[in-house]
This record gives structure tokens, sequence and C-alpha cells, in this order.
């Protein structure tokens, strides 16, 4: 069995084929899910307070409010060949600098080469 590493991008089986999601996108899909369940009107249909804890979880870390402005940050960030792993740290962090982004995300030390890669961060902090 392969030791998980996440420098290295090894991490785990349940990983393999999982797809990452960042805070934002959490939110707007929990969002839908509860208007959904309001519009039923039902009492039976009431959120559990599982639901409700994570859905004000994903709220309060969520850097971006806006649905259009999630989708942006994401493509933003998948122009980079980045892992969905890589893309989902960067997008939930909002960080500043490639340096700072290499820091907390040791991954992307042996790929990021260029000043693009500061110019996307720079982007990605405008849909705040």
């Amino acid at each position: 069995m392969e030791e998980e590493d996440a420098s290295e991008l090894k991490l785990g089986e349940d990983f393999e084929k999982a797809k990452c999601l960042m805070n934002s996108e959490v939110a707007v899909i929990l969002e839908r899910k509860y208007e959904q369940i309001q519009q039923l009107s039902d009492p039976a249909s009431q959120v559990s307070q599982v639901f409700e804890k994570s859905f004000q979880y994903v709220k309060h870390f969520s850097r971006y409010q806006n649905p259009n402005a999630v989708k942006q940050v994401r493509e933003v960030l998948s122009q980079n060949q980045l892992a969905e792993f890589e893309v989902c740290v960067i997008g939930n962090l909002c960080l500043d600098t490639l340096e700072e982004a290499k820091a907390l995300v040791p991954s992307l030390a042996k790929r990021s080469k260029s000043d693009e890669d500061d110019a996307d961060l720079a982007t990605i902090k405008k849909f705040e």
C-alpha cells in the first residue's frame, strides 16, 4: 500500500476518483437544496441540524458569494493544469502570491514556474 503524501498529490484511495469542491461551490449547492426544501413548505421537509450546520459553515468560510464568481474562479485555476485538490485549496484560501501558495500547497513547488501564476492569483482575488 502506497503512503499518502499531499506534497506529491498522493491523497489515498478515497480521493483517486473524487471531485473536490471549494467551500464556495458547496455553499452554492447547499443553498439551492435549502431553497428547494423551503419551497416544499411541508413541515416534514425541514432541514436537519447537520445540514443546517454544514450550510452555515461553508457560507462562513466561502470566499466568493456570487455563483458566477465561484464558476469563474474554478475556470481561472483550472487553466493551469492543477489537480482538483490544488484548485480547491487555492480557491478556499485565496492566496496572495505564488510563494504563499507554494508554502501552503507543496505540490505546486515542482510545477509553478512563472509570473502568470501570480497574475492568476490576483485575478481570483477580484472575485471576492
